[in-house]
């Protein structure tokens, strides 16, 4: 990597008039931003579809795409939909992604786009073409005739033509959509980080369509579900639920399914935030019938002979391993073995540990450093809740002595703008100063996450020329 840095937000954050940020002419007036402040890279959160809980971690499909980023703009130039559609779906609030809304109306909208398209042939060969995105969009129609049961439910094989196709159109013109998107960002020296978590849902397409590679019992149950044991975040652990893989059946295929899931991801981005990169190495393993997390042991993963795998697809593109949580030698070897650049979170770095390699003066050059991620408080929220004591280390740590610690906040950007590491990453909470309330997520927390957007207003408030200066006096531009 080269010295560089760039801007943690997710495509639901961007600003817009529809309920949630989506691919349309605001995507690109963002790129021009990070542009004009000498940033390199933009990171974005998974982009498939977000579960009950709006959380884009457990999802129907590891490859499809999330119908809502799709620009009712760019349909509504194509002749797909009318004005008195478009203008139905304007949002009441700017402030909060309206998901309750969307949920009840969007659809309809897509739908009677997909009735009116020109290129059906096209779309249909489109499809036809990626297979996951095919069974994707067949396991979305089948739900439907379904009842939206989950499909270990399912009693009726058949689905209706115009939802099937409707799906199939939503997925063509999202990746069309977004591939314009990336163009433009690369076009403008902007690189863009997606996201891949580790584990699928039980309900989605990838385990309907391939049962034989997760832990399921005889009624298509999980056997062994995924979380982590307690740590910062959950005293209890975190129970996530997913069904973990059968590592032993994937082997026999050169774990096919996990080399088209990433040759997919390469497709849309220049580089990928490995989620979890620890279950690769060790993975904890809950039993199906587990109340808490803490029920869970540590169970051995694929280690290097997946991410071998994983290095040879990706090229001379960045892979990222997030390597948080209750890391051990053994991992820390296989994110040396890997040669992919781990993680520093400034947040974690001020617990009494001076080794810790969350400090600042501990980063490796083959790093990429937080000041947050979607998982954190805002860094103005940690600053607040911090107690007087370690507020005072951790700001006097980053050269600010002054009793008004509120004006210490540039310091600790500076620290890490001036970091070893090739890579800094700022959530774009923190280049507005915003506190805990615009928070992105809580772990463990089942409402309320996921919401934050950002205006146009605000993000023309950013002070540009503090960040032109702190990418080329710390050489990051």
């Amino acid at each position: 990597m080269e010295r560089k840095s760039g801007v943690l937000m997710h495509i639901s954050s961007l600003y817009g008039d529809f309920g949630i940020g989506s691919f349309g002419k605001n995507a690109k007036e963002f790129i021009n931003f990070l542009k004009e402040c000498k940033f390199s890279y933009w990171q974005v959160l998974p982009f498939c579809m977000a579960d009950d809980c709006n959380s884009p971690y457990q999802s129907y499909s590891a490859f499809g795409g999330n119908p809502y980023f799709v620009d009712l703009e760019a349909l509504k130039a194509q002749g797909l939909i009318r004005d008195e559609e478009l203008n139905s779906q304007r949002q009441e609030t700017p402030y909060s992604c309206e998901y309750s809304r969307l949920f009840h109306t969007r659809f309809d909208i897509l739908k009677k786009a997909s009735e009116r398209v020109k290129n059906k042939e096209e779309i249909e060969n489109y499809i036809k073409n990626n297979k996951h995105l095919s069974g994707f969009c067949e396991f979305m129609g089948r739900k439907a005739a379904n009842s939206n049961k989950a499909w270990y439910e399912w009693e009726n094989d058949r689905c209706d033509s115009g939802v099937l196709f409707m799906w199939k159109f939503i997925q063509y013109e999202f990746f069309r959509e977004w591939a314009e998107i990336k163009d433009y960002a690369n076009q403008n020296g902007i690189k863009i980080i997606g996201d891949i978590p580790i584990y699928v849902a039980l309900d989605s397409a990838d385990v309907w369509g391939n049962p034989e590679c997760f832990m399921l019992d005889k009624d298509n149950k999980p056997s062994c579900v995924a979380g982590v044991p307690p740590d910062y975040f959950a005293k209890d652990g975190q129970l996530w639920g997913n069904p973990l893989y059968n590592w032993s059946e994937m082997k026999k295929d050169g774990f096919k399914w996990w080399c088209e899931r990433m040759e997919h991801m390469f497709t849309m981005f220049d580089g990928v935030r490995l989620d979890h990169f620890r279950g690769f190495e060790s993975y904890w393993a809950v039993p199906g019938t587990a109340k808490t997390a803490k029920e869970g042991k540590w169970e051995k993963g694929p280690q290097m002979e997946l991410i071998s795998k994983f290095r040879e697809i990706a090229g001379d593109k960045l892979i990222i391993a997030e390597d948080l949580g209750d890391i051990d030698e053994n991992v820390r070897k296989l994110v040396s073995d890997s040669g992919f650049p781990g993680m520093n979170v400034f947040q974690f770095g001020f617990f009494g540990d001076t080794k810790s390699n969350h400090m600042p003066h501990n980063y490796k050059k083959n790093s990429v450093s937080y000041t947050g991620t979607h998982d954190n408080n805002t860094l103005l929220g940690y600053l607040w809740e911090l107690d007087d004591n370690n507020r005072h280390e951790m700001l006097s740590y980053c050269g600010y002595e002054n009793e008004n610690w509120e004006q210490g906040y540039n310091n600790i950007l500076k620290t890490v703008f001036a970091s070893h590491s090739d890579l800094i990453i700022l959530p774009i909470q923190d280049l507005l100063g915003y506190g805990s309330d615009t928070r992105l997520n809580i772990p463990g927390k089942a409402d309320g996450n996921w919401q934050f957007r950002i205006t146009k207003d605000q993000l023309n408030s950013i002070d540009k020329q503090k960040f032109i200066k702190y990418n080329r006096i710390y050489g990051r531009n």
